[in-house]
């Protein structure tokens, strides 16, 4: 158990007052007694939850890695990410989708939805109905929509860059409304809207966006992700759609730039002069990583604890979604273990494995193959790859590699850096790299005398069935990434 977790749940005392010495004694007991194992650990319940859930990470067969279960792979429980997530999704930036359970199973997603509305606010920047400068003023109904909140009053205006703060960074399901209200009335004005209501032209717009993103089972009725107390609905999502979300709300700066703001103060216009507001953020993953760049939590009684995690190490960007957990603590950890699971499967893979070596233009270069030279009967040259340092990254659990090579066997001469063939490396059937095979030195052609012999030697090997030229043979090896017995 973290001691970030141990501090979020102190007890509150009052000044003066001390924690009794049999209550203190009974916690640590308490605390001493939950078990932690390798497949499931107990945690205690955040504030947020109903009655004393308890959540167990676990690894289950079903899980997806890379398109196949953990169960068809062969894989062990210590090379799986043991979540407790009932749905999740751990999705490249490129779109490569590492991890998957029941990622397509619909579930309330509740202020994950935030994402989306920030999202379709700087599609219309994009499009010219509005601008960062655009005036938001908050309504009377979004002032009282009541449950997250930044904290605005009506009649409060900002700028949409200032309410996207307002919206992300605290979860402001005030800002939700104002925004939606404004850039959805600057659709009807475009005439781009396909209702009358700003609000509802806005959520529109929003499915409509989540059908443009590939999202296949996605609704959107409202810009904040509340599903009770009059919010009730079909609202919904799954893991898959919200990363096709965020991969597309990540690629603009302006999001980036707000999810990322942590505790912040923004102004606003409150009746005629400047107000600061401080912003808390609901976002406490750079707690449990030091590689998290955003982005937004979610919670209803409906949806659990929710959360849409961005990451990047040294240019890799996940995005881990888990949604349905049962602990507030549990959603931030699920995200980083994904990300950290990734990352550390993650190899660099030299394409080159051969131990023998010739001199090449001033240096020693691996020799992964000999190419028949097709005019000699018994002379090979000996071959490098274009780039014999040539590395790729990949990640190790999807399998070992394997190689083709294409000799293309030449004739008359030979000089060094002729293209003298072609290597393809796959994973599970998928090409991760492709190199030039060149050689290494020149090798003459036959003279005129040389032809006329290698003409008879020819014509008796001919009768005898012997080789008419050498074989070209495959020097290189494809060493193992993965070992499937670890544990």
């Amino acid at each position: 158990m973290s001691s970030s977790f141990l501090r979020s749940r102190r007890l509150p005392l009052r000044r003066g007052s001390s924690l009794p010495i049999v209550v203190a004694g009974a916690l640590a007991l308490a605390l001493s007694l939950v078990p932690v194992c390798g497949t499931a650990f107990d945690l205690l319940p955040s504030d947020a939850g109903a009655g004393v859930p308890v959540a167990h990470a676990e690894v289950r067969k079903s899980d997806v890695i890379l398109g196949s279960s953990v169960d068809s792979r062969g894989l062990s429980v210590a090379q799986s990410p043991s979540i407790e997530a009932k749905y999740a999704i751990c999705m490249g930036s490129d779109g490569t989708v590492y991890y998957e359970r029941d990622a397509d199973s619909p579930s309330q997603i509740a202020s994950v939805t935030k994402v989306m509305t920030g999202l379709v606010a700087l599609k219309a920047v994009d499009d010219g109905i509005v601008s960062l400068d655009t005036p938001v003023e908050v309504s009377a109904e979004a002032a009282s929509v009541g449950e997250s909140s930044a904290g605005l009053l009506y009649g409060d205006v900002m700028p949409l860059q200032t309410a996207l703060a307002a919206l992300l960074v605290p979860s402001g399901n005030d800002a939700a409304v104002a925004i939606a209200q404004t850039v959805g009335q600057a659709m009807i004005d475009a005439g781009t809207a396909s209702s009358a209501d700003p609000e509802q032209a806005f959520v529109d717009a929003m499915n409509e966006e989540a059908s443009a993103l590939g999202c296949a089972d996605t609704v959107y009725e409202n810009p904040h992700g509340l599903d009770d107390d009059g919010f009730e609905g079909n609202l919904h999502s799954t893991a898959r759609d919200v990363a096709l979300v965020v991969r597309e709300a990540m690629g603009y700066q302006q999001f980036r730039d707000a999810v990322a703001l942590g505790d912040t103060d923004i102004t606003v216009s409150r009746a005629g002069s400047d107000a600061t507001i401080h912003l808390v953020a609901t976002d406490e993953f750079p707690q449990y990583t030091e590689y998290a760049v955003g982005v937004k939590t979610g919670f209803t009684s409906l949806a659990g604890a929710c959360f849409a995690g961005a990451t990047n190490k040294d240019g890799l960007e996940l995005y881990s979604i888990v949604l349905g957990c049962e602990d507030e603590s549990t959603r931030f950890q699920d995200a980083a273990t994904l990300a950290e699971w990734v990352y550390d499967h993650l190899v660099t893979y030299p394409l080159a494995n051969s131990p023998d070596r010739v001199a090449m233009d001033g240096a020693q270069v691996p020799v992964v193959a000999e190419v028949a030279c097709l005019d000699w009967i018994d002379k090979t040259v000996p071959a490098t790859m274009e780039d014999p340092s040539a590395t790729v990254e990949l990640f190790d659990l999807n399998g070992n590699i394997s190689q083709t090579v294409e000799f293309y066997e030449p004739t008359g001469e030979v000089r060094t850096g002729d293209v003298v063939g072609h290597i393809t490396f796959t994973q599970r059937n998928t090409i991760v790299a492709s190199q030039d095979l060149v050689a290494c030195e020149s090798v003459a052609a036959p003279g005129i005398f040389e032809r006329v012999g290698i003409f008879f030697d020819r014509l008796v090997r001919n009768f005898t069935g012997a080789e008419q030229h050498a074989r070209s043979v495959v020097l290189n090896t494809t060493t193992l990434i993965v070992d499937k017995t670890a544990s």
